[in-house]
């Protein structure tokens, strides 16, 4: 959960595409586009220098071009030279001030993308690290990775649980809309999970969309969080036992799974029907596990589950089912797996026929 901060995350983390030029290119054209506006004012007031009036010495010399139109860009005058001629005010009226205006733009623009809004990102960021406990690291938002932040907010999860990592900023922008907290970062370096506080995240799914990479975001992340949950999608079976031994607790592999639901099908379509459903938040039956509590120590399986049916126990490495003698009395440390009704177990019956 997030502690004490009530805000959205898409409040602090704004997404911004890099640009493509070095910053000292991009100072440089700055500089060169404010001294090209002065370079045109400079030329204007030369050319109709008639139309300016010096009460020092009475003659406009090129200095004093260049000297009233810096005083005029940057300040209001001093009054020793000023426009006489109709010609020359407007000038100065609907050019100058312009370009005075533009140059303060230009500067105060400058400073701050390069100072105040480095420094303000900086001390939001550290507000919102020091406030990220128990929350949900999602490394890669494409279509596998998309679909279960969806899957998570059906289930009820809190979308400000929620960090999305990924270098796409179309599909950061679509995070963003879900009102996930979203980070620009490549999830294989150290830096960039640290940054969304990996070690104190409840737990974290890959799907960079590679095999390789997808395995390496998963060895990154168990040596920042030797104990956090990772579930990773993997395409390839042969990558599968990589994955697990990178430390991967849960490995998906999507074209299994879909092969698994297209041959059970061939069986009967209802068979496949009802294993989307189990699957999804918003079917009528969705499969859940718990922990066995101190009160169900000693009972059977079917004597604990109350609102639904019981198929499993995982007893340290031991998977039971629920037809086996081990099954007629629970332990302590028993994870029991259940099957309940879901979100959609109000709609009319038939829509299972």
């Amino acid at each position: 959960m997030i502690g004490g901060n009530k805000s959205k995350f898409s409040d602090y983390f704004t997404l911004r595409r890099r640009s493509s030029l070095p910053i000292w290119l991009d100072i440089a054209w700055r500089v060169g586009f404010v001294l090209g506006l002065i370079g045109m004012a400079v030329a204007v007031h030369w050319f109709d220098r008639n139309g300016l009036q010096d009460s020092y010495d009475g003659d406009v010399s090129f200095l004093d071009v260049i000297y009233f139109t810096m005083i005029s860009i940057t300040t209001t005058g001093y009054g020793d030279i000023v426009p006489v001629t109709e010609r020359a005010r407007m000038f100065d009226a609907l050019v100058v001030t312009p370009i005075r205006i533009f140059v303060v733009l230009i500067f105060v623009g400058t400073a701050y993308n390069f100072v105040f809004k480095r420094t303000w990102d900086n001390w939001r960021m550290k507000l919102i690290q020091s406030n990220l406990h128990d929350h949900i690291v999602i490394a890669g938002f494409g279509t596998s990775g998309s679909e279960a932040v969806q899957e998570l907010l059906a289930r009820g999860t809190n979308p400000e649980e929620i960090v999305v990592i990924d270098n796409s900023d179309e599909a950061l922008s679509h995070a963003e809309k879900l009102g996930c907290a979203v980070i620009n970062g490549d999830a294989t370096r150290d830096n960039a999970l640290m940054n969304v506080k990996i070690s104190r995240a409840r737990s974290m799914i890959v799907s960079a969309g590679r095999d390789d990479t997808s395995i390496l975001i998963v060895l990154t992340a168990r040596h920042l969080a030797y104990h956090l949950p990772i579930s990773v999608s993997i395409k390839a079976a042969d990558n599968e036992l990589l994955a697990r031994q990178a430390g991967a607790t849960t490995v998906i592999n999507p074209v299994s799974f879909a092969g698994l639901l297209l041959a059970g099908s061939c069986e009967g379509a209802k068979i496949s029907d009802y294993l989307s459903d189990l699957a999804s938040a918003t079917g009528r039956v969705k499969l859940v596990q718990r922990a066995v509590v101190e009160d169900e120590v000693g009972l059977a399986l079917n004597e604990v589950v109350k609102d639904g049916l019981g198929v499993r126990i995982y007893r340290s490495d031991e998977v039971i089912g629920f037809w086996e003698p081990e099954a007629k009395m629970l332990e302590a440390g028993d994870i029991i797996v259940e099957i309940i009704p879901g979100n959609g177990a109000g709609k009319a019956k038939d829509t299972e026929q």
